[in-house]
Parts: structure tokens; C-alpha cells; sequence
């Protein structure tokens, strides 16, 4: 067996970035969105509502995301214990996603440039995607009392990229797969009411903004107090209502990939220890012929550590012909 030892000019390393649909089946949109009325009626049901791409007794139904609603103050929910005023699922689901996010309890989240108490989340399933979502993928249809608005993320037209606890953090504008649409501003929203709200592609989540959403298409959240304000049901609904139901969104993944050349010179490599090629009594080629003109026919590159232990196998598609007159690059790539 014959050994070569690698130089650090045969290690090249290169990243590849890698997108696909993120619904069940590789469906590039959903277009009707169910639920549960068990898990609704249940305990989860307070805090979360799961959305299926089909009816939830279908066999093939499976959880594609998660509407939550939360409110600083507590209201749109009924209280724990009414002797404990706003504490609440609202509540516990609005500091939930403002430790997640923000990372300090008393930072308020800030929707372009409003400040907000309460907000819409959509948590796509992490089953869906395996890295992150890909920016500029976004077309979210919602519908309201007073039209229909298509929102999207304005990565493809921010100067920079702004990043919080969970990572990077997108406006939610008024626009199509991150083309924004003219007509507020050139912004995608409306400096009374701020953004539509954030996207987060690094942890799965599309935060909604009901102040802007009641200004554009008269979508408000009730903010009841001490009483379920079915606000998880009202997004559900605002997804379902438009003429033509749209939610596409993509998953990307960041592949690396470590490329190993194996170079076999044309002094290399030309004689084997198979019993074909060596005398087993005497150690002595068995053909004259081999001695002067042999020729080896490798099949398989195995990569060694220093203690000689084997790390990787390299299979060759077909036996390679070598000899004095021929050399042999082989290039091994392991992903990662």
C-alpha cells in the first residue's frame, strides 16, 4: 500500500447557499390554511394555534406554522388569577418573544419606527426548514374589513442589515417576494403606523404589527380585558379571507463543503502489492513485463491520520489506467 502525504495546498474550502420550498409535499405556496379545534379547545389553545396545509384529520395534515398573540399588558386573554391583574397567556407569550428577540425585558419592540405593545407571531414549524428562511422569498396575503394587503421583507432594498438577539432582523413591508410596492412610501409603510412588522429568517418568525395592519386594511387585534379575544382565530381568518389565499416563503442552508486533490504523479503509484504483481516466496515481480512497463488499475483513495488510522473512503466510478506515461488528479469532496 502506498502512502502520500497531503500539502495544505490540497485542502480548498468553499460555501455554497442552498434554497427550497418550505411547505409540506414542496408545495412553493399555501393557499388554505386549517386548524385543530382540539388543540384550539385545549390548554396549548390559549397561547398558540397550529395551522395545517390540510383538514387536521387528514392523515397526510402536518403543522406547517403557529399563529401566537401577545400583548405586554396581558390583555386579549383571560387572567391566570383575577387577583393578579394582567398576568396573563398574552402576557407570558409576549415576554416569551421578548427575551427570544430582544434579550432584555425591558426593551419594547419597534416596528420601523413605532414603538409597539402587542403583536402577531408566526412561527413556521422548525420541521419545515433546516438553516434559516430565505430573505426576499416572502409573498403573505391578509385580508381585512377594508381590502386585501400583500406584505413581503425589504431585504433586497435595505442599505444594511440590522441584527438582534435572534440574529437578522427585516422590516415586513407592503410588497411581493422583496419588491416593495409603491404608494406609502419608499419605505413599504406608513410613518404613522410604522412597518408591517419583522421578519426573522434565522429563527423561523414573522412578527406582525396590528397597528399598521388596522390602519391598512382594518385588521385591529381586541384587546380585551381578562377575556379570550380569539386574536390567533383572527389571523387564521385574515390568511383564509383573500380572493386568493397566499403564503410563500423559502428555507435556505449553508452547505460547506471541504475539496481534497489527490494527485498521483506519473512515478507514483505504478506497482501494487496485489499477489498478482509480487512473488509471495521471493518478494520478486512475477512478470518481466511489470518490471520496466507495469501498470496498476486504482479503484479506491482511502484518506489516513497520522496514526495510520483510516478517516475516509473514495470510491472511483471506474477502475483508472496508470503507468510511467500517466498521471491522476482526483478530487474528493466532503460536505459538511
Amino acid at each position: 500500500m502506498s502512502f502520500n502525504r497531503l500539502a495544505p495546498e490540497d485542502f480548498v474550502v468553499s460555501s455554497d447557499s442552498i434554497t427550497a420550498t418550505l411547505w409540506s409535499d414542496g408545495a412553493v405556496a399555501l393557499s388554505s390554511f386549517y386548524s385543530s379545534s382540539t388543540q384550539e379547545a385545549g390548554s396549548s389553545g390559549n397561547f398558540y394555534l397550529n395551522v395545517y396545509q390540510t383538514a387536521s384529520n387528514d392523515p397526510s395534515a402536518e403543522i406547517q406554522f403557529a399563529i401566537a398573540y401577545g400583548n405586554k399588558k396581558g390583555s386579549g386573554s383571560a387572567f391566570y388569577n383575577t387577583a393578579v391583574v394582567g398576568v396573563s397567556p398574552t402576557k407570558t407569550t409576549y415576554s416569551q418573544y421578548q427575551n427570544l428577540i430582544l434579550g432584555d425585558e425591558n426593551t419594547d419592540f419597534i416596528f420601523g419606527n413605532i414603538t409597539s405593545s402587542e403583536f402577531w407571531a408566526l412561527s413556521i414549524d422548525r420541521t419545515r426548514y433546516k438553516e434559516s428562511l430565505f430573505p426576499g422569498s416572502l409573498i403573505l396575503r391578509l385580508s381585512g374589513s377594508n381590502g386585501q394587503l400583500t406584505l413581503t421583507d425589504n431585504s433586497q432594498v435595505t442599505p444594511s442589515i440590522t441584527f438582534n438577539d435572534a440574529g437578522r432582523v427585516f422590516q415586513l413591508v407592503s410588497g411581493s417576494q422583496g419588491t416593495v410596492f409603491t404608494g406609502v412610501n419608499s419605505n413599504g409603510y406608513s410613518v404613522s403606523s410604522g412597518s408591517y412588522g419583522w421578519v426573522l429568517p434565522d429563527i423561523g418568525t414573522i412578527l406582525l404589527n396590528p397597528l399598521a395592519l388596522s390602519a391598512s386594511i382594518s385588521l385591529a387585534s381586541s384587546q380585551s380585558y381578562n377575556s379570550d379575544g380569539l386574536n390567533n382565530r383572527a389571523i387564521l381568518n385574515a390568511l383564509n379571507r383573500p380572493s386568493i389565499p397566499y403564503f410563500q416563503l423559502n428555507s435556505q442552508e449553508t452547505i460547506s463543503s471541504n475539496y481534497i486533490f489527490i494527485r498521483a504523479r506519473n512515478t507514483e503509484f505504478n506497482y501494487s502489492e496485489n499477489p498478482s504483481f509480487i512473488s509471495g516466496s521471493t518478494g520478486e515481480v512475477v512478470f518481466n513485463s511489470f518490471i520496466n512497463n507495469p501498470q496498476t488499475f486504482p479503484t479506491t483513495v482511502g484518506l489516513y491520520n497520522d496514526n495510520n488510522e483510516l478517516l475516509a473512503v473514495a470510491k472511483l466510478s471506474r477502475p483508472l489506467l496508470k503507468d510511467f506515461t500517466k498521471e491522476a488528479l482526483v478530487r474528493v469532496k466532503l460536505d459538511f
